[in-house]
């Protein structure tokens, strides 16, 4: 039996490349609205959106408002009228980030690898109607017993509410079992730890933690992963389908 049985998975640049469709998405968008869409222009939204997440993961705003505001606060980062357009532009970037579902290189072979000796579900901060097109559209969606997406939930990492009710769901009653996995230290690594569960910081892009939020593991790949998951018998057994795994964690 695995050393976790039960494995909680974030989708955004843990599963799926989230950089790629936002760049993607935002870009068109912007065209759409013949705004500036070259790279500086990405990536002084991408830091604005990033603070805004955060804030978002430390209870200083709700959702609701991030996607109300985040695309006039842009606006007037570029020193660009927003003429009330700022919502409008965020339902058409939301739209067409619905559409890209980019794998991270490796994400459905460590999902059939890892789903042989755990429960695997996806936990989500996204919004329902962005997240559900893209985990049906990857793949990814076929390897988990649950998927969960906050806003349908009703709460959202770091919240412990949220994995109160993914864990019932899922009918697991021992924590110790459940490990936590994501690329966000303030919604993935906090929430997880929130609710009393072992944290894996998901680490692709070998960045500095400034968080201070100290997970129980890091990884740089989806192979350390396994290391820390499986027993030496089920690591020699990798690429073996069809092996049983215990739900009870």
């Amino acid at each position: 039996m695995a050393i976790y049985t039960c494995l909680l998975l974030d989708v955004d640049n843990t599963l799926l490349d989230f950089d790629a469709a936002e760049r993607q998405a935002l870009t068109a968008m912007l065209q759409e609205y013949d705004l500036p869409h070259d790279a500086q222009a990405c990536e002084t939204y991408h830091k604005l959106n990033r603070e805004l997440w955060d804030a978002l993961a430390k209870g200083k705003l709700n959702k609701a408002k991030l996607f109300q505001t985040r695309f006039t606060r842009y606006l007037q980062a570029l020193g660009l009228p927003d003429n009330g357009q700022g919502p409008a532009m965020n339902d058409r970037y939301e739209e067409l980030l619905s559409t890209h579902a980019d794998l991270i290189p490796g994400a459905l072979n460590a999902l059939e690898e890892l789903g042989e000796v755990a429960t695997l579900a996806t936990v989500s901060n996204g919004a329902t109607a962005v997240q559900q097109p893209r985990i049906q559209d990857s793949g990814i969606g076929r390897y988990m017993d649950g998927v969960y997406i906050s806003e349908k939930v009703g709460c959202a990492k770091p919240s412990a509410r949220l994995f109160e009710h993914v864990l019932k769901d899922l009918g697991i009653t021992n924590r110790s079992r459940v490990l936590m996995v994501g690329d966000d230290l303030l919604a993935d690594i906090k929430g997880g730890q929130n609710a009393g569960l072992d944290t894996c910081w998901v680490n692709f892009k070998n960045e500095e933690n400034h968080s201070g939020v100290e997970p129980t593991y890091e990884i740089h790949s989806y192979e350390e992963l396994y290391r820390i998951v499986m027993e030496p018998e089920e690591l020699e057994n990798l690429g073996v389908r069809n092996r049983r795994h215990s739900n009870e964690a």
